[in-house]
């Protein structure tokens, strides 16, 4: 196959969710990307993290960020092992790691260890708080991230507890901003010849996320709190509203849609109504708002209400995880495919968000050192030296 990422090898020292995340939409788009895995410490811790398995060391986690790659088990704390990397990324257009920020220089993971084996290297660093300043050897994770930029003031009923984003929402950014750097990066160096390092870290993907919230405040002092109903905090409708059987979310963010909302609730004299004719006027009677419009949606169930709304209004059902993923439109849409795994067979997953006028590739993740010898073969080694280094562990 002929893909958009064809031709781009990335070296992959990586584990668990964020990075693993951001080097699989690249292998989703027809990369190679070869994961590094040393066999002494298990591989990819998120090939332990449970609860639910396919088998021994290949859990549900570990399938859902690590398809479409190559593993390669390769001690780097050994010399033989550094020099199967330099021999590696001479080969290759780009390394990445998703270590603590003091490891890659430690490691000689970075461009200037890297260089002399290949000058139009890229080297993308995925970390906790950065390479620099006075938190570079500290550990972090994505709820972290989310309690100190603000996150969990944001979320939730404002009578409530602080409440998280109820996925990794930051490390599922952080790797995806991770891979646009990369591939920007790539860019850069094919047209001037020289690599670089990039920086990406959970934190500063968390602060940048803040977007307007920030610029609201840098810029007016103003500070977003919690909404009841997860409404937006200057639009309106554009919350929970409740039916029958439930919650329906409305988002009427243009001034068109509360005229044709109105008019398929059956009150065209909202229209006029001047508490509510414009997005002024309804911020200042928000409550009103959601009076009015609860008292109408609780004649019919959720259901029936999307029927009368698509395509016209901006209205979502309020989806559990199984219901999101048994949506019909998803199923219209191929948005869940089979991976094929050697062992297991099909195991099933959900498509790039990237679509292209031809088929990605389904590869379940691969089993530790799957591609070890075939990998060590392209880069010259032969029978009696690969031998050699299975004997002292520098592979597996």
């Amino acid at each position: 196959m002929s893909l958009p990422l064809s031709g781009l090898r990335v070296v992959a020292v990586e584990q668990y969710g964020a990075g693993p995340f951001a080097t699989q939409h690249l292998a989703d788009l027809g990369a190679d990307v070869i994961k590094i895995e040393n066999a002494k410490d298990g591989g990819d811790v998120g090939r332990a993290v449970g609860p639910h398995y396919f088998g021994p060391g290949d859990s549900h986690f570990y399938e859902a960020f690590n398809r479409n790659k190559r593993s390669l088990t390769l001690d780097l704390k050994t010399q033989e092992g550094r020099e199967i990397l330099q021999h590696l990324v001479a080969r290759s257009d780009a390394l990445f790691d998703n270590l603590r920020g003091d490891l890659p220089v430690k490691l000689g993971l970075d461009y200037a260890s890297l260089a002399a084996a290949n000058p139009a290297l890229v080297c993308v660093h995925l970390s906790a708080y950065g390479r620099t300043g006075s938190r570079q050897a500290w550990p972090g994770y994505d709820y972290l991230m989310q309690a100190e930029a603000g996150y969990l003031s944001l979320t939730g009923e404002p009578d409530g507890p602080p409440a998280r984003f109820g996925l990794s929402i930051i490390d599922l950014m952080t790797g995806t901003t991770a891979a646009m750097a990369l591939l920007a990066g790539v860019l850069e160096a094919r047209r001037a010849g020289r690599g670089r390092d990039l920086d990406v870290s959970l934190f500063d993907v968390a602060l940048h996320n803040l977007a307007y919230v920030a610029t609201w405040y840098l810029n007016g002092g103003h500070t977003t709190r919690r909404e009841p109903r997860s409404s937006h905090p200057s639009l309106t409708p554009s919350e929970l509203y409740r039916t029958r059987d439930g919650w329906i979310f409305l988002m009427c963010n243009k001034e068109k849609f509360w005229g044709v909302l109105a008019e398929v609730l059956g009150r065209p004299e909202w229209i006029s109504d001047p508490e509510l004719c414009n997005y002024k006027a309804r911020l200042a009677n928000r409550n009103r708002v959601r009076r009015e419009l609860d008292d109408v949606l609780m004649t019919e169930d959720t259901a029936t209400w999307m029927t009368r709304f698509a395509g016209k209004v901006p209205a979502s059902p309020v989806y559990d995880v199984a219901q999101a993923l048994e949506n019909p439109f998803v199923a219209e849409q191929d948005r869940v495919l089979d991976f094929l795994h050697p062992e297991h067979g099909p195991i099933r997953g959900v498509a790039s968000p990237v679509r292209i006028d031809e088929a990605l590739p389904t590869r379940a993740a691969p089993r530790m050192g799957e591609h070890t010898e075939t990998i060590l073969r392209d880069l010259g080694y032969d029978d009696t030296r690969i031998a050699w280094l299975r004997e002292k562990a520098v592979v597996q």
